[in-house]
């Protein structure tokens, strides 16, 4: 599959425990079934990309005629949540009837599943985060806050500008508002396991937003560098080295 991503669900999050015994956090998400419901071609819309929809159930009354026209332009199921990824070059062109989708290696109406990171280690993750609603400078920036002694208001944010100059307040200074419901990326998320009946992908790590909430999975843009004996049994403790050699000098 040429696509990079997928929609899904955060489901809610969990414990594993690996081959070691080392505890490891993880996030269930439900990854897809997903339906390809429209390509975007750089010779007619200005860039390659495909409109990836989440097979759910809606009612026909909820969906508009523009909307039911679309979806049946490519005899795909309606979808309530739409979202563009970008195509891998990389992947073989695949011949097709459509134009659109000989040029991508895609075409309308395939299936996007979780096993487009059978081969993949690490995913990208964008949420929306939880809405905390007005929040002060302490909990929304971290701010120490005032003296906690008696007489004192110790969560005032203070003073924010000088009196005779510059008497004015500076743009892009914090102060208290609106928290949360923001667009949050978390990137290089291990996958810990995949399942393909159930479209279930396990990452290591917290998502942003709520249980239930739509999250886009794709594959990390960045991912880290795997470096040579980082891991496994052959790698060497070096506390453990130096303790075993210590041994050995006091007999």
């Amino acid at each position: 599959m040429a696509i990079t991503g997928l929609i899904g669900r955060k489901i809610g999050m969990t414990q594993v425990f690996d081959e070691k015994g080392d505890v490891h956090p993880i996030t269930v998400l439900q990854a897809g079934p997903c339906v390809i419901t429209q390509l975007k071609t750089a010779t007619k819309d200005g860039y390659d990309a495909a409109q990836v929809g989440l097979v759910e159930f809606v009612k026909s009354s909820k969906v508009n005629k523009a909307m039911a026209g679309h979806f049946k332009k490519n005899n795909v199921p309606p979808a309530r949540f739409l979202r563009e990824f970008s195509i891998d070059a990389a992947e073989p062109i695949v011949e097709g009837e459509a134009v659109e989708g000989a040029e991508a290696g895609v075409k309308a109406g395939d299936k996007v599943l979780v096993d487009l990171f059978s081969d993949s280690k690490f995913v990208d993750v964008v949420g929306t985060s939880k809405g905390r609603g007005f929040a002060g400078v302490v909990r929304r920036h971290g701010f120490g806050g005032g003296p906690k002694s008696h007489g004192h208001m110790f969560q005032v944010q203070g003073s924010i500008g000088a009196s005779s100059f510059p008497s004015r307040v500076f743009p892009g200074q914090r102060m208290p508002g609106h928290m949360g419901v923001d667009r949050v990326t978390v990137r290089n998320l291990r996958i810990r396991g995949i399942d393909l009946e159930e479209n279930l992908l396990m990452v290591e790590g917290a998502v942003p937003g709520p249980k239930n909430g739509y999250v886009l999975i794709s594959k990390a843009k960045k991912p880290p560098r795997e470096r040579r004996g980082f891991a496994g049994s052959t790698t060497v403790d070096p506390l453990k080295a130096s303790k075993k050699a210590s041994a050995g000098k006091k007999k």
